[in-house]
């Protein structure tokens, strides 16, 4: 499959694809029903190809791979190593997957590639020098651990009677459309704890840690501090205001545990056969690791755009982003000068 028909490549060996950044015909007036139709149920768009997969393997864990609710009811070592073995085993299939695929087989060299440069394997700012490595042990050490805490924690919660719950029998309507808004909230959350931890002092002691990955891979995705796994697995909490039903928070849980390996996977599109392939939809995010302010949200909401810190892909966007930046840094500097004149 040519990227060249698709995209174009820069003299450092960066591509870029031709289509411009945009969102869904979600938030806008006048409204185009058809078009949001085509865009809810269509492929690529709201739930194909990423969210039916997300959504599947989280009910499928729920039905098969989950402890009942009686057993959860007590805490015991058993059933919570059980469910931290669990999730170690399918963040070791679904990330090493694609890393398999693309970074150590290399499939399809660097078609499709964002940042025409593998992943460092000599910079200090890795653990071990090693950005692989780096990013593999914050994964199973602190984002598998955290994950599966509030998984814990819900589950002992929704089996106590603790928080409210609905039966999917009994209001099939109510469950499905909770189901379909938990991607939409996951974006919402995520954007606020992300310009929560872009704020300087968290940035520099907590989210630094993520965005070394400057050239992200797939196991990027989960490689955070774990102030951060707090913050980012802390959406599930939802569930424990809004009534809703245990396989919501597994399938929310499954959806920020997952949905980070292609959004950080580095390449526009996963090539399958000489003219198919999936798209990873992941340039909107790689565009943030690229600049570190824009691109906060990632999914229908368009907050950045509502907040000036929408990045398309374009030269304008990107010279507008300099604008902003020299602004902030001018008025920095006026603020710093009327400190040392007040002092001197």
């Amino acid at each position: 499959m040519d990227d060249t028909l698709y995209g174009s490549r820069d003299k450092r060996g960066d591509w870029k694809p031709n289509k411009l950044l945009k969102y869904p015909p979600v938030f806008i007036w006048p409204a185009k029903p058809v078009a949001f139709l085509k865009w809810f149920f269509g492929y690529p768009g709201y739930l194909l190809p990423w969210n039916v997969l997300y959504a599947g393997i989280g009910t499928l864990l729920w039905l098969y791979a989950t402890p009942s609710m009686e057993m959860m009811k007590t805490f015991a070592p058993g059933w919570i190593a059980y469910l931290l073995l669990r999730n170690a085993v399918l963040v070791f299939l679904f990330f090493g997957f694609f890393h398999l695929r693309l970074y150590m087989q290399k499939e399809q060299g660097t078609s499709f590639k964002y940042n025409g440069k593998w992943p460092s394997t000599n910079n200090s700012a890795f653990l071990f020098g090693n950005q692989t490595v780096d990013n593999v042990i914050w994964t199973f050490a602190s984002a598998v651990p955290l994950w599966t805490a509030f998984e814990v924690l819900t589950l002992w919660a929704f089996a106590n009677g603790i928080i409210p719950y609905v039966d999917f029998a009994q209001h099939p309507i109510y469950c499905a459309v909770v189901m379909l808004l938990i991607p939409a909230f996951r974006d919402l959350h995520f954007y606020l704890i992300h310009r929560l931890i872009h704020w300087p002092p968290l940035y520099h002691t907590v989210h630094k840690l993520h965005h070394n990955n400057v050239n992200p891979g797939p196991w990027s995705g989960l490689a955070m501090h774990p102030v951060e796994h707090l913050l980012y697995f802390s959406g599930v909490l939802i569930h424990w205001i809004v009534p809703s039903n245990p396989i919501h928070a597994v399938f929310h849980l499954t959806h920020l545990a997952l949905a980070p390996a292609p959004g950080h996977v580095g390449f526009e599109k996963i090539v399958i056969g000489e003219d198919s392939a999936i798209d990873t939809h992941a340039y909107d995010h790689y565009l943030h690791h690229k600049f570190f302010e824009c691109n906060y949200a990632d999914g229908v909401i368009p907050l950045d755009k509502w907040f000036g810190t929408f990045h398309d892909g374009s030269r304008e966007a990107e010279d507008r982003m300099n604008k902003r930046f020299m602004e902030r840094a001018k008025k920095y500097a006026e603020k710093q000068a009327q400190r040392s004149q007040a002092s001197g």
